[in-house]
């Protein structure tokens, strides 16, 4: 029986699984990007049930090839441009590997007091990068926290923010139908709905605001329907605007937005998930300007700053509103530090109890680069983004659709007018998904189908940009002329269909006019028979000539 790993046999196996670890990275670019398996693939490759004797490290490591390699789409692949970026780095798998073998529940101070003072100094740092408000501070009125993920945040900002609202009173008796009500845009994330539904609200509470032709919140429609429901009787908790939006990174305008907020004491909430982090260049700050009317913020050090999920960076100006929220104290995590309210518990911050120490790959990923390197890091990006998007813009094939100041592009195919354009475009890219050098996701601008190119992976250069442009390029011309050649055989074919129409038109006519003809009077003479039998001897003749010719 296999027993307990024992220290020497963890350092042989941990070299094993870093030496593999680099080793997937340094050929990456072999595999296609987009996992190649059909449903049910992975788990055919199983055995049915659990091992009944342990097994050696080296069968498992085997099997990271056999049966998950095949499974995995690459998120890590210089040519992976789909979504948004997901990306780690080695200082982040490092802090990540540490803080798996410490193993420790960071849920109260004191149950690993560093866990704690060190996330809140790293939230600190992390708020002087992106030069968000003081109010942000741990040493002022907030603070901020490692959620799980932005959709989290949401649902936390939520939380605090109808705690604020109710003075606390649907801590005791939930949430009543028909009474508070949530702003979003139809481009707000879709977690934010569920947020809704998760706290009680329904989805009935939620009501979606105009945008321009930017497609961001319209503060002037914002102001209408608050008035409206005011008006009403409802009671607004919450307005959510969005730096960056899903489908086309679109920038909702904070100052705007946070002054109607303000009027209303409704709490603005502000998801800069993909984009926050490209603040860290002080010349992209102005995306955010009017940040500081921010009741709350979150963005995703997961997603464009090296660092592994799960680590979303999330700040509130009143921390006493978060707490007031989710703050419960059983008598079994009782302790003089808490209750001489000397430390903070972040447990009361987040919607579970036990948390993971994730501050510590954040850390080592701030040592590791400086903000210098992260800096160069996002410019990078735009930069290509930017060379990207005038290539299109100056290509009769394609179309930008939306602004693009970050590192995502919305290119939308220009098709025949037969042409089903959103099929089309779908079919460009299932072809380049399909060919596995590249992976793209789509989204809809105005009703039609768009490709977005979201470019991010630490390993994308500038010949991985032009090679997806190639793609992209190759492919719209290979469909165009089978579209072409299909419109041509489409063209011949009714060609052919109306000239036989035509023909049998002109055999019928012949055929009606024939027998609405007088019948020619009949001579029985020796002459007109002699006539007839020369006529059908010609013919007969004629006939065996044609015989003869097949």
């Amino acid at each position: 029986m296999t027993g307990h790993m024992t220290p020497d046999e963890f350092r042989q196996h941990g070299h094993e699984v870093v030496d593999w670890i680099a080793d997937y990275w340094s050929r990456i670019e072999s595999f296609p990007v987009r996992s190649q398996v059909s449903p049910g693939d992975v788990r055919a490759a199983l055995p049915p049930r659990a091992p009944e004797q342990g097994e050696p490290f080296s069968a498992v490591l085997a099997d990271l090839d056999r049966v998950v390699l095949p499974g995995i789409t690459h998120w890590q692949h210089p040519g992976f441009f789909g979504y948004f970026p997901a990306n780690t780095s080695g200082p982040s798998v490092l802090g990540d590997l540490v803080s798996a073998g410490l193993g420790v529940q960071g849920m109260s101070w004191v149950t690993s007091p560093a866990a704690t003072e060190l996330e809140q100094h790293v939230m600190d740092w992390c708020a002087e990068l992106l030069g968000l408000p003081e109010s942000f501070r741990s040493t002022g009125t907030g603070g901020g926290v490692v959620q799980d993920s932005s959709s989290g945040a949401n649902l936390v900002a939520l939380l605090a923010a109808l705690h604020r609202t109710a003075k606390g009173a649907t801590l005791r008796h939930g949430v009543l139908p028909d009474e508070y009500t949530v702003y979003v845009s139809a481009q707000t994330h879709s977690s934010m709905e569920k947020a809704a539904r998760i706290a009680g609200l329904g989805t009935d509470a939620i009501r979606v605001v105009e945008v321009d032709d930017d497609l961001a919140m319209s503060p002037s429609a914002l102001l209408a329907r608050l008035e409206r429901d005011v008006a009403r009787g409802f009671t607004p908790v919450l307005v959510c605007a969005t730096v960056g939006t899903t489908s086309t990174t679109a920038i909702d305008p904070l100052a705007e937005l946070g002054r109607v907020c303000r009027r209303f004491g409704v709490w603005l909430h502000v998801d800069a998930a993909y984009a926050g982090i490209s603040a860290v260049a002080p010349e992209l700050r102005e995306l955010q300007a009017g940040v500081e009317w921010a009741d709350s913020y979150t963005t995703d050090a997961h997603k464009w700053l090296l660092t592994g999920f799960d680590a979303t960076l999330f700040w509130v100006a009143d921390r006493a509103a978060l707490t007031g929220a989710l703050s419960i104290l059983p008598e079994y995590l009782r302790n003089a530090q808490t209750d001489a309210g000397a430390v903070v518990d972040y447990r009361d911050w987040q919607i579970e109890l036990g948390r993971r120490f994730r501050a510590l790959k954040l850390w080592f990923v701030l040592r590791w680069y400086g903000a210098e390197g992260l800096r160069e890091h996002v410019r990078g990006h735009v930069a290509l983004a930017q060379e990207l998007a005038g290539w299109a813009t100056a290509d009769e094939r394609f179309d930008v659709v939306a602004p693009h100041p970050l590192s995502l592009v919305c290119l939308k195919p220009r098709w025949p007018e037969e042409v089903d354009a959103d099929v089309a475009t779908m079919t460009l890219l299932d072809r380049l998904n399909d060919g596995g050098e590249v992976f793209l996701t789509h989204t809809t601008v105005g009703g039609a189908a768009v490709l977005r190119v979201a470019i991010g992976s630490p390993l994308t250069t500038r010949a991985h940009v032009e090679r997806v442009w190639a793609l992209l390029a190759e492919g719209h011309d290979w469909l165009a002329d089978d579209f072409a050649e299909q419109a041509r055989e489409r063209r011949e074919a009714e060609r052919r269909e109306q000239a036989q129409r035509e023909a049998a038109a002109h055999a019928h006519a012949q055929a009606q006019a024939q027998a609405e003809a007088p019948a020619a009077p009949v001579v029985d003479t020796p002459a007109a028979q002699d006539e007839t039998a020369e006529q059908a001897a010609v013919q007969a003749g004629s006939a065996g000539e044609a015989a003869s010719a097949e």
